[in-house]
């Protein structure tokens, strides 16, 4: 799945990245979205763009485009931030 499709407060786990998003993806890994890691979908902006995340107890504001080069699962539905 997308991160556009979690709501605001969920958790969601890295599976894999996008094919063909090569550059994007050496960004992220660098920002420490690797696979396995767990991060907390903070808020959206108002127009979809960007998205905040919260992972290992930093906060992450990264572009909606970038976010969508990640290929996720969805955790704790009820995930209090």
């Amino acid at each position: 799945m997308k991160i556009s499709e979690l709501k605001s407060g969920e958790i969601g786990t890295v599976v894999g990245y996008e094919q063909g998003s090569r550059a994007y993806r050496q960004k992220l890994l660098r920002m420490g979205l690797v696979r396995g890691c767990e991060f907390t979908l903070l808020r959206t902006a108002p127009l979809g763009d960007p998205v905040e995340l919260e992972l290992n107890s930093h906060k992450l504001t990264i572009r909606k485009s970038e976010a969508e080069a990640l290929i996720i699962e969805r955790g704790n539905k009820n995930a209090k931030y």
